[in-house]
C-alpha cells in the first residue's frame, strides 16, 4: 500500500518586486500550514518523505510540514521539475518515487496539483485551495504502478474546511 498526499502551497505574498518563483509566504500562509499539519498528524498520517517544488513558497511549506512531524528539512527532496510540472510531468514524478517510502508528501502548485488529483482518482476536483490536501491510497507494491483512477481518495482538506471530506 502506498499513500500520498498532495498538499497545495500555503498562501504566497503578491509581491510585483519579485519574479514569481520567489515569492515567500503570508502570515495567514504560515498559520494556515501549520493547522493542515495539524489535522494530518491528528489523522494519523507520519510521512517516509516530503517531496517539494524548489519554489520559495513551497520550500517554506514543506518546512512547515517537515517541523510539525519531526522530519529532518534536510531529507526534503526539493524538484525544480515540480514547479512547471503538469499532470503527466508529476505522474512520472511519483511513479520515480524510491519504493522504501510508503507514505509521501508531495508539495506543489495549481492547477497541477487539483489535476493530479482527479487524474489519480476517479474523483472530480474542481479546486484545491492553499494549503488544501488531499490523501490518496494506492493498493501497489511499487509507486511504478500508478495510474490514472488507480487511487482511492481518503480524504481531502483545506483551511476553511469544519470538518474534512
Amino acid at each position: 500500500m502506498k499513500t500520498l498526499i498532495i498538499f497545495r502551497h500555503a498562501k504566497a505574498e503578491k509581491n510585483d518586486l519579485v519574479q514569481d518563483y520567489d515569492r515567500g509566504l503570508t502570515e495567514r500562509g504560515k498559520t494556515d500550514a501549520l493547522e493542515m499539519s495539524i489535522r494530518l498528524s491528528k489523522k494519523g498520517f507520519n510521512p517516509d518523505l516530503i517531496i517539494s517544488s524548489s519554489a520559495k513558497r513551497t520550500t517554506k511549506t514543506a518546512r512547515i510540514l517537515a517541523e510539525l512531524f519531526g522530519y529532518d528539512e534536510r531529507n526534503i527532496d526539493l524538484n525544480s521539475q515540480i514547479y512547471h510540472a503538469n499532470v503527466e510531468d508529476l505522474l512520472l514524478i511519483i511513479r520515480e518515487l524510491d519504493d522504501k517510502f510508503s507514505n509521501v508528501i508531495l508539495v506543489g502548485h495549481n492547477p497541477t496539483v487539483t489535476g493530479i488529483i482527479g487524474y489519480l482518482t476517479p474523483n472530480f476536483i474542481e479546486h484545491i485551495p492553499t494549503s488544501g490536501c488531499a490523501e490518496m491510497q494506492f493498493d501497489v507494491k511499487t509507486w511504478k504502478m500508478i495510474k490514472q483512477s488507480s487511487g482511492n481518495l481518503s480524504f481531502i482538506d483545506f483551511p476553511s474546511n469544519a470538518k474534512s471530506i
